[in-house]
């Protein structure tokens, strides 16, 4: 049985709007996030209360008309740091994702075409500095350089380039064995047009999916770079200090060291929720 051509074309139409449509819980781990991005941009201008002055009578405070979410082991308010915390593990979590994926990708894909002795370097390389576990990594160079924004980022980014490389130079390698790879170097592309003109488009949706997954990763580092006194320094603090700082809160129950947690959870967890259910065209190819 035979479509009209009238029929094909709703068809289509059809599938793509199908193809892109988030779902619910896509939907929700989207709003969380974007809920998220918009306070750290805005945290300056929402604070109640400047994160460092003192304006609680108590220390670890519970839940009022006056302090939402507590006060802190000074009397600080902590629904002002909490904000204002969250334009440091967001900021310093996007920035360094996005270099380590920048880089990675990159490497991985001019490895991929050009082969050879480029490619054998690179990978050792990079090997070499995978095999250092992160924690440490990360630990060693923050606590000889110190814990400067950026020392956090580009301790943060070099973490996780190798294992950014890894998955483009894996996913482009398998592009580049294709025939349409064939035609374009029989035609006398250069490298940088199959780069850009074809294995990026098709390996674009993977390495999305990659950056939500290693901006959970670097989320999670830098939390426990803070939590040991490495991260953000006072008076700012991100979510990972905030919980060490109020650590002294936890045998009572206090909000001050419960919503740092909750926000580390809330990140995290949603963007895991809408990495699981992109849309079926984005997860699997750009196309």
């Amino acid at each position: 049985m035979t479509m009209t051509h009238s029929e094909t074309k709703s068809a289509r139409i059809s599938g793509t709007r199908l193809g892109y449509r988030f779902n619910i819980v896509g939907m929700v781990g989207l709003s969380i996030i974007l809920f998220w991005a918009l306070v750290a941009i805005f945290a300056p201008l929402i604070i109640p209360y400047p994160v460092g002055e003192i304006v609680d009578l108590d220390y670890f405070g519970p839940m009022s008309r006056d302090f939402w979410l507590g006060s802190d082991y000074l009397g600080r308010d902590m629904l002002s740091r909490i904000l204002m915390g969250a334009r440091y593990t967001v900021g310093i979590s996007l920035a360094a994702v996005t270099i380590a994926c920048f880089s990675g990708v990159v490497l991985g894909m001019i490895a991929a075409v050009a082969g050879g002795w480029l490619d054998t370097i690179l990978s050792r390389l990079l090997d070499a500095l995978n095999s250092i576990p992160s924690k440490l990594f990360g630990l060693v160079v923050v606590a000889a350089v110190g814990s400067s924004i950026p020392v956090l980022i580009l301790t943060l980014s070099v973490v996780y380039i190798p294992g950014a490389y890894r998955f483009a130079r894996a996913l482009a390698v398998n592009i580049n064995a294709m025939d349409f790879i064939t035609v374009a170097r029989i035609r006398g592309e250069s490298t940088l047009y199959l780069i850009r003109s074809e294995i990026l488009p098709n390996i674009i949706g993977p390495v999305l999916a990659d950056l939500g997954i290693r901006f959970v990763f670097i989320v999670l580092l830098l939390s426990g770079l803070s939590f040991l006194g490495l991260g953000v320094q006072p008076p700012y603090a991100d979510w990972g200090a905030l919980v060490r700082e109020n650590i002294g809160a936890l045998p009572f129950g206090a909000p001050a060291v419960i919503f740092p947690s909750f926000a580390i959870a809330s990140l995290t967890i949603n963007v895991n929720l809408l990495i699981d259910n992109l849309p079926q065209k984005i997860r699997d190819r750009s196309e």
